[in-house]
């Protein structure tokens, strides 16, 4: 969230026994520079932040999103064909389009945890205080830009990893992928998805911490802006470039992400087939 520049303009000040954020100029000259002003004025451990909620949203997000595109995968591969290459692409969407909806509250709850030191009672509080105020929606906040973020980004991941995956099968005269074939599309297939989808996360991540920004009412916010304006707004005021602000750091998050939740997903699945395989004769 640093890198995404929503962070480089704030520090916390002690005022009166409490913490409270205010607005300073400067802006972090890259990601070494982040991470060391991060572990300078906040500690190592600062840097996992939000990791509760990272890791409970994680499980119901790989589970919903994988098991859906190999479900809808199959299905439609019986009804098109084994070689339609639009099917990733659908399926991608599809399956992504479902598990953001479902974890959308959880990437809330994480963005707030990674801006801002919270004890639990105190989010609790911060949670059912937005809810009493604007409704269960309010958990969604973010969810358009979110959207429009990942809902591309899985069409085009999937797409090329499908079509890398075949090709290095082709060139290593092999039937089925290995981990490192795997590996090698999933983290080619994910920085280029990645770039291409940065805007948006730029936007997301804005969007998210408005909540806890105004909270403050130390700086004011203009809420309910929209996923296109906030992003007139980014250009305007930084040009082009500000919309693809924290490219680095996203790809070093993205590529081996991609590469090692991929790899490791088709192996296991390549594992559990030839332990059924071998069980079923004993049938």
């Amino acid at each position: 969230m640093y890198s995404n520049g929503l962070m480089d303009h704030m520090c916390i000040c002690e005022e009166a026994g409490s913490k409270a954020w205010y607005e300073k100029p400067g802006n972090f000259r890259g990601t070494l520079d982040a991470f060391l002003k991060i572990i300078r004025n906040e500690g190592i451990k600062s840097l996992w932040s939000g990791l509760p909620p990272t890791l409970v949203m994680a499980i119901p997000a790989t589970v919903v999103y994988f098991t859906c595109y190999d479900q809808l995968t199959a299905h439609l591969r019986s009804k098109l064909g084994e070689n339609e290459t639009r099917i990733p692409i659908v399926a991608g969407i599809l399956a992504r389009f479902g598990a953001v909806s479902v974890i959308s509250p959880l990437e809330l709850i994480r963005t707030k945890m990674q801006s801002k030191k919270f004890s639990y009672k105190e989010l609790r509080q911060f949670i059912s205080q937005k809810v009493s105020e604007d409704g269960w929606v309010s958990l969604w906040k973010g969810w358009a830009p979110t959207i429009l973020r990942d809902v591309p980004f899985s069409a085009m991941y999937w797409y090329n990893y499908e079509i890398l995956k075949k090709w290095l099968c082709e060139k290593s005269g092999l039937y089925e992928p290995t981990f490192m074939i795997s590996f090698t599309s999933g983290a080619l297939s994910g920085s280029f998805a990645a770039i291409v989808t940065l805007p948006f996360d730029v936007v997301k991540t804005q969007k998210q911490t408005q909540l806890w920004t105004s909270e403050s009412h130390k700086i004011s916010v203009p809420l309910n802006m929209s996923t296109w304006v906030i992003m007139k707004n980014i250009v305007a005021k930084n040009g082009l470039s500000g919309l693809f602000t924290g490219l680095i750091p996203r790809l070093i998050k993205v590529a081996p992400a991609c590469a090692i939740m991929i790899s490791t997903y088709e192996f296991g699945k390549a594992f559990f087939l030839r332990q059924n395989l071998r069980r079923q004769p004993l049938e």
